[in-house]
């Protein structure tokens, strides 16, 4: 993967702000948690007691890389980029997350990963304790975990395979595809996709410079296959990108 060195910070923050889900004079961590995914109804409901939401602005953090995995986290709405810092002080992009994206499944006694916030961010919160012996006790709940877990694991063998021999516009539309995909499961547009994350972060993401990334999709736009737009781009020519993505 491309890395870029960043300046070395503190990494003492103020905590993460965690209140009651309250609405009026009632409780909303039932919506709160059923606009966040696709488990079925009794699983939602069977987490709800033990969510909390979590509100970030923009740049604010999640959670850190190697700080205790107290929690386990379901993002509600918003996306946050997910990376690592290499111990020169350089920055692997790992992935991002989206709405109905668990945080936090591994079990890892700490956090593989930081989570930053590309823009306003709610999620809910679980105690990990509580989590693992809720799931313990709800066999469904904990076949579904396991195949949410399968699919990361599946993602990553993309990129694995993405970061081998692809070229750059292979890699482009891939990540476009592979974002569009993700957007259809949580009723987004299949067409124009928003890319809350800078184009920095796609090069670290995708193994590629920033004026690669900045080259090829001015190129693939200049081709007719994407059209640039505020804040996103246009999939105009879906059989292509989705040949290249095969390839």
């Amino acid at each position: 993967m491309s890395i870029h060195s960043l300046p070395i910070v503190s990494t003492a923050r103020p905590p993460v702000p965690v209140m009651p889900s309250r609405v009026g004079d009632g409780f909303n961590r039932v919506r709160l948690v059923s606009l966040s995914t696709a488990l079925p109804l009794a699983e939602r409901d069977a987490l709800e007691p033990l969510s909390r939401r979590v509100s970030l602005d923009q740049k604010e953090t999640l959670f850190s890389q190697d700080e205790p995995a107290c929690s386990v986290f379901i993002v509600t709405s918003g996306a946050l980029r997910l990376y690592r810092i290499l111990p020169d002080g350089r920055r692997q992009v790992t992935g991002f997350a989206f709405p109905g994206d668990f945080l936090g499944l591994s079990m890892l006694d700490r956090f593989a990963v930081s989570a930053d916030a590309l823009g306003a961010v709610t999620a809910c919160r679980f105690e990990r304790l509580a989590f693992r012996n809720l799931v313990f006790g709800q066999p469904g709940l904990m076949m579904h975990l396991h195949e949410i877990t399968g699919q990361e694991l599946s993602r990553a063998k993309d990129m694995m395979m993405l970061l081998g021999r692809r070229t750059a516009d292979e890699r482009i539309a891939s990540f476009l595809t592979g974002l569009q995909d993700r957007y259809v499961r949580i009723g987004r547009s299949s067409v124009t996709l928003e890319l809350p994350m800078g184009r920095l972060d796609i090069a670290d993401h995708l193994g590629l410079t920033i004026e690669t990334v900045s080259r090829t999709l001015s190129r693939l736009d200049r081709d007719g296959c994407i059209l640039i737009v505020p804040g996103g781009v246009r999939l105009i020519d879906q059989g292509r990108l989705d040949r290249m993505s095969a390839h």
